[in-house]
């Protein structure tokens, strides 16, 4: 058994049933206590107020606001949440935004086994974690600036392309994050301005190319 993990608690957030699971089995074999489960990012935050974890490990793309606008939230209300956050998706975009929103780490979810557990461990023992494999597309991200033009789009700007790209409409969109049509159509309308596309095709297109969603 890793006892390094031994009595850590954690909170899960992926809104699939099967990785959830694929995770506890990960982590109480390593020793740790699964304190809950959430399917959104609004659980999370719920659950995480309920059960006060040692962290939370949330995935970047769940149904509602999201990992990243999740993130946002808890640390607004708890600012020593320890956050490990999780992608399908190898990019540098999501990395340097969930690091500068202030997660405590960052894994792709194609990472080994043992490799999530020592991300884990890490920041459980109050330390960071930044993917081996992503280290170096961040670290030159970070130091470009915005030399992509996506890096130029708000936090909430980024969540709704990221919800747009991904086939959701305006309303959809507006119904995830409790805003009005018109607002989220403002929101677009300066996306499409920041990025210089003119429709919903050309926003996957520029989502594929960064990496943020699979072709």
């Amino acid at each position: 058994m890793n006892q390094t993990l031994h009595g850590v608690r954690v909170l899960l957030a992926d809104d699939h049933a099967i990785v959830r699971l694929g995770f506890r089995l990960l982590l109480e074999g390593a020793g740790a206590v699964v304190v809950g489960e959430a399917d959104s990012g609004e659980n999370a935050i719920r659950l995480y107020a309920e059960t006060q974890p040692d962290l939370l490990v949330m995935d970047v793309s769940m149904p509602g606001s999201g990992g990243l606008a999740a993130l946002e939230r808890l640390l607004a209300w708890e600012t020593k949440a320890r956050v490990l956050m999780l992608s399908a998706h190898h990019d540098d975009i999501v990395p340097v935004r969930s690091l500068r929103l202030g997660a405590a780490g960052y894994l792709c979810k194609r990472a080994d086994p043992a490799e999530f557990l020592r991300a884990v461990g890490q920041i459980a023992a109050g330390r960071r974690y930044l993917d081996p494999e992503l280290a170096q597309t961040v670290a030159l991200a970070q130091l470009s600036g915005s030399a992509n033009p996506v890096e130029t789009l708000t936090e909430k700007e980024l969540a709704v392309f990221l919800k747009l790209a991904g086939g959701r409409s305006v309303n959809d969109v507006a119904a995830d994050f409790c805003l009005s049509p018109s607002t989220v159509g403002t929101h677009l309308y300066h996306i499409k301005q920041k990025l210089n596309v003119q429709n919903a095709a050309e926003l996957t297109l520029v989502a594929v190319r960064n990496g943020l969603i699979e072709a």
